[in-house]
């Protein structure tokens, strides 16, 4: 079993920058593909990122690519997100799963954190 905390969400302008990150507790964080997935109010949960467990695969949500890079420390067993150039529709309770695969379906996920928000002003 993995128990996902995320960390570092905020209020920031539109513009900003913020980096969220994911610490797993357990051993085998490293046998586990990452995902990151945001809800927005009144919203479905979406596909933000998702990298493999050596993080030779990543892949992005079209509406991030090129501004949001997701990463990962084996070593310290956490997941990184990092947000450049938010938007106001960036706003949402951002959410790490761990996985098999590193696939966009938030069915293929087996476990996942509370979330911590972001909020975006304009």
């Amino acid at each position: 079993q993995v128990q996902l905390v995320e960390s570092g969400g905020g209020l920031v302008q539109a513009g900003d920058s913020l980096r969220l990150s994911c610490a797993a507790a357990g051993r085998t964080f490293s046998t586990y593909a990452m995902g990151w997935f945001r809800q927005a109010p009144g919203k479905e949960r979406e596909f933000v990122a998702a990298i493999s467990q050596s993080s030779m695969r990543t892949y992005y949500a079209d509406s991030v690519k090129g501004r949001f890079t997701i990463s990962r420390d084996n070593a310290k067993n956490t997941v990184y997100l990092q947000m450049n150039s938010l938007k106001p529709e960036d706003t949402g309770v951002y959410y790490c799963a761990a996985g098999v695969f590193p696939r966009t379906e938030r069915s293929l996920y087996t476990y996942w954190g509370q979330g911590t928000q972001v909020t975006v002003s304009s």
